[in-house]
């Protein structure tokens, strides 16, 4: 008979076990802020090769969090956009 406390024990181990293992399998997002050379700031999670025509520097994404947007007249922060482009002036454009 197995008593209470084994029991308790038992799935105490077993949660800790799967817990473990959800942590250690989970792989972290990788996402980037990309700023163009007129300010224009948006998300992405993939690293492309923008042309020289853009200007662009990408951030790691914690990047936006250091920012103060309130006061910065330099960037201006974009929606993120599904696809392959950047921002131009305020419009996406496709590449």
């Amino acid at each position: 008979m197995i008593t209470m406390k084994k029991l308790a024990a038992t799935a105490g181990v077993a949660a800790t076990l799967a817990l473990g293992l959800a942590a250690a399998s989970a792989t972290p997002a990788s996402a980037y802020v990309v700023c163009n050379g007129v300010g224009d700031c948006w998300h992405t999670d993939h690293h492309y090769a923008y042309g020289a025509d853009v200007q662009a520097q990408v951030h790691p994404d914690d990047w936006y969090f250091h920012q103060d947007w309130a006061h910065d007249t330099n960037h201006h922060w974009r929606d993120y956009h599904d696809g392959r482009g950047y921002y131009r002036s305020g419009v996406w454009v496709n590449f």
